[in-house]
């Protein structure tokens, strides 16, 4: 029983059921309807058919055994229309079986033809019909027993006074012709029913869950609004005009759960706004008191007097951590530009002289790393900032630099991908390594790459990487060349405003980023 209940479960768990909300409660509608009118056909059916059973049972009683009783004279069987009275007994309907029994075994039997004047022919009865007959109970009920010869037969079996057993029939076809007219009937009244419901009930459907569909709708509109930052014009609520109903409170606190959200993501925009003005004016009136303090340090270092040693490591400290500052807050300045959407520059960059003198600066800075260049016979050309660009290539290099050991290879690849040939669906993070020489200048995307074998980024890095004061490891010291953790921040917040982007693929002993810059169409 249990295995029998499994194999329903996973046939019922294997139906295509409807997805959508509207479709299912119309298919649930039909389904109930279906039911309800097939309850009702099967019950006008049994009910017809006992009815008009009962009604032939009420005939062969009403018929008696007259006819069955008149064959146990054996003889010619004379005609309807005889006047003596064994024909008088045999004005039965037409159709009417009768047989006679003597010892479970069956005499004789006939059946009263149709038409006037017919009279009464002996039906020859096979031996299963026979055994048949011979097995009815004689208490004088109906029973339905069907003759090879003949069809169905509603038969009452009674003992004769002379010990014998008579047996009539009547002909049930007229109780299944008027059974089956009925669920002919009931199959195309209750199928056009259910096609009307069914129509109905789609369009009434439809029209009750069209507030929850503009609910669904500017759910939907609203999931493709990007929210992480900047303001946000979210659709208009849905204000549907029913409270009381289910859909209507669903549609209500959808509205009311929309405002919220609107009013966050405005006190978040402000927030945001007041952030970036304070960043760009604490970085603005840093600029000076840091260039001062710089420009002390240095000026003292100078004096000609002798300085005492710890007084002159305190200097040189001062200075360098003001040139440090001045880096940060040049960077911070940097950073709140772009965010306030500050336009760039916007002429050719010959960006393979870029690569060119960032790694020139590279291999001074660092002479321990090994430098590889991976450049096309042809100059890539961008629109856009120089300056920025440059500071692109700087920090991605001293990125490498800083945080791999000497004796790393740090390989600088450069090429254009044209349109046709980008690999589809991909995005920049998914890009590792490049070859050297494929695509020319002039449309497509510039793909800038730097490669280095070094241990990689950390997993809990990666995710945040290009996120500002993301550093790899906050212990490192002045020694060390650390720095605020800016720099890639800067390279993806210039690659943007470039109309560009920026990726990493990092494992151990192979870590990429790459930087994709919408190449000169001239």
């Amino acid at each position: 029983m249990r295995a029998l209940v499994r194999r329903a479960g996973r046939w019922l768990s294997r139906l295509s059921l409807p997805h959508t909300l509207r479709a299912r409660l119309t298919a649930g509608l039909v389904v109930l309807l279906a039911v309800s009118c097939a309850a009702v056909g099967v019950a006008a059916v049994v009910e017809l058919n006992g009815f008009l059973t009962g009604r032939l049972d009420q005939q062969l009683r009403a018929a008696g055994v007259r006819f069955p009783a008149s064959l146990e004279h054996g003889g010619p069987l004379p005609s309807d229309h005889d006047g003596d009275e064994d024909g008088d007994t045999r004005r039965q309907a037409a159709g009417t079986f009768g047989a006679r029994l003597v010892g479970g075994t069956v005499t004789k039997a006939a059946v009263v033809a149709s038409g006037r004047g017919a009279g009464v022919v002996t039906v020859s009865l096979s031996a299963r019909d026979a055994s048949r007959i011979a097995a009815l109970p004689t208490d004088g009920e109906g029973r339905t027993t069907e003759l090879s010869s003949l069809g169905d037969y509603r038969m009452m079996a009674v003992r004769g006074r002379d010990g014998d057993v008579l047996v009539t029939g009547l002909p049930t076809e007229s109780v299944e012709a008027a059974v089956h007219r009925l669920e002919l009937v009931a199959a195309i009244v209750f199928g056009a029913a259910l096609a009307v419901a069914g129509v109905a009930g789609a369009l009434w459907v439809r029209w009750s869950l069209r507030p929850l569909s503009r609910v669904a709708a500017t759910a939907a509109r609203v999931s493709e609004l990007p929210l992480s930052s900047g303001e946000v014009a979210l659709p208009p609520p849905v204000r549907e005009s029913d409270p009381r109903s289910e859909v209507g409170r669903v549609a209500a606190a959808f509205d009311t759960m929309l405002g919220h959200v609107e009013d966050a993501l405005t006190k978040r925009h402000a927030s945001e706004e007041r952030l970036r003005s304070f960043a760009a004016d604490a970085s603005h009136e840093l600029r000076t008191p840091v260039a001062s303090i710089r420009g002390h340090a240095e000026l003292a270092l100078l004096h000609p007097d002798p300085v005492p040693r710890k007084v002159a490591r305190a200097l040189e400290r001062i200075e360098a951590e003001a040139a440090r500052m001045g880096e940060v807050v040049d960077d911070l300045l940097l950073l709140a530009r772009l965010d306030a959407g500050r336009p760039l520059e916007r002429r050719p960059v010959d960006l393979t002289r870029l690569v060119l003198d960032a790694v020139t600066d590279a291999q001074a800075a660092g002479p321990g790393h090994r430098w590889a260049l991976e450049l096309p016979e042809e100059p890539v050309t961008v629109p856009g900032d120089a300056h920025r660009l440059h500071q692109v290539l700087a920090n991605l290099l001293a990125n490498a630099r800083l945080h791999t050991p000497v004796g790393t290879t740090v390989t600088i690849s450069l090429r254009t991908d044209a349109p046709a040939e980008r690999p589809a669906g991909r995005d920049a993070a998914d890009q590792a390594g490049g070859s050297a020489g494929d695509g020319a200048a002039g449309g497509g995307t510039a793909v800038l790459e730097v490669h280095d074998d070094g241990p990689g980024v950390a997993v809990d890095i990666r995710p945040k990487v290009f996120e500002r004061f993301t550093r790899a490891d906050r212990r490192r010291t002045e020694d060390t060349g650390g720095g605020a953790g800016l720099g890639l921040s800067i390279v993806a917040a210039v690659a943007e405003a470039h109309g560009g982007s920026v990726g990493l693929v990092s494992d151990p002993g192979s870590t990429t980023f790459t930087v994709r810059l919408p190449a000169d169409g001239g």
